[in-house]
């Protein structure tokens, strides 16, 4: 009879809320639903409410108290709003249903932007230009009524990953807007990273108000080209090194193959040998011309060589070996060749 006794109060116990808290074990939820299903909530009880948190009251659908952070006992006079909605009288003491909702207000850091496929956009200085853009920002819950009524609703937890998506996209509408008519060089974007960051701020702030939150921080990080235009970039930066000469250029261009082709590249063996032989022999010629001036002048022909002198060559009388006429003696049988004169 006492387990059946103590049972019964149990269940009792576990039928009545007399504390209200939460202790948030995330790192990114925004609003949390306090369990009340099935369950009422005690007159007297305790509510209590950390820094950054927010407390709401919701009874039949309707937002009613707001609680700052604080302890709070829930009488009638801590409840104006539930009072009201409920008829209460003064010293009204029985149990009660409602929701309630906390808010996590800290500020929530590091959030990452970016463009998840390349902008084209109009550059005066390359033409059509396709680029890609990353940046963070920091955020918190600013008006917890808004947000519940705009985006949460009525969800047991609603995190930030479930707004970030809609945030994100935001960010690249008003970014690719603003870039597109600033009209500023892609070769600039670095030196006005700071202005474009300042520039997207109060139009971000706007955006994020509409749902009750509030921008802290916002920073473009890095505007960069894809990789397939960059390395055209590469190349033009190297031409305008060496002046603009195509000449120099193509030199300089044979002389960075010539080490990758004598490695074979993806055919390997004999074709690789073959290749970079080849280049070899271009860049030799290059070279060639590049040292003798002259050789360019005239239609870009070398001048013809002078033909040679005969050379009169003489017989050695001992091994029959041919030398020229001025050999005093032979290298073959060191007979003297001239006689010395008496």
């Amino acid at each position: 009879m006492e387990d059946r006794t103590v049972g019964l109060f149990d269940k009792i116990a576990g039928e009545f809320i007399d504390v209200i808290e939460w202790v948030d074990d995330s790192t990114d939820t925004l609003v949390y639903r306090f369990p009340t299903y099935n369950r009422e909530i005690q007159m007297g009880s305790s509510l209590v409410v950390r820094e950054s948190q927010k407390a709401i009251f919701v009874y039949r659908g309707q937002i009613a108290d707001v609680y700052e952070p604080g302890h709070y006992k829930l009488v009638t006079a801590n409840m104006p709003v539930m009072t009201t909605l409920q008829h209460w009288t003064h010293g009204f003491n029985s149990p009660f249903k409602a929701e309630v909702y906390y808010f996590n207000t800290r500020q929530y850091t590091d959030l990452k932007w970016g463009t998840p496929n390349p902008i084209t956009l109009r550059d005066p200085e390359f033409g059509a230009l396709r680029i890609r853009a990353f940046g963070n920002y920091s955020m918190r819950v600013d008006d917890p009524e808004k947000v519940m009524k705009e985006i949460s609703g009525t969800e047991e937890r609603y995190t930030v990953e479930q707004i970030e998506s809609q945030i994100r996209s935001a960010i690249i509408t008003r970014f690719t807007d603003f870039v597109a008519e600033s009209k500023i060089p892609f070769l600039d974007f670095a030196a006005n990273l700071n202005e474009f960051s300042e520039a997207l701020v109060e139009p971000m702030k706007a955006e994020l108000g509409s749902f009750g939150l509030a921008l802290e921080k916002f920073f473009v990080i890095n505007i960069s080209l894809p990789p397939e235009v960059e390395k055209v970039l590469d190349q033009r930066a190297g031409m305008a090194a060496i002046g603009g000469d195509m000449d120099k250029f193509t030199k300089f261009q044979i002389a960075n193959a010539i080490p990758e082709a004598a490695k074979g590249g993806d055919g390997g063996g004999l074709a690789g040998a073959g290749m970079g032989a080849g280049l070899g022999m271009a860049m030799g010629g290059a070279m060639a011309n590049a040292l003798n001036p002259q050789a360019q002048q005239g239609g870009g022909q070398a001048p013809a060589a002078q033909p040679a002198e005969p050379k009169i060559m003489v017989r050695c009388p001992e091994c029959s070996k041919l030398n020229e006429e001025t050999a005093r003696f032979c290298p073959e049988c060191g007979t003297q060749l001239i006689k010395d004169k008496k």
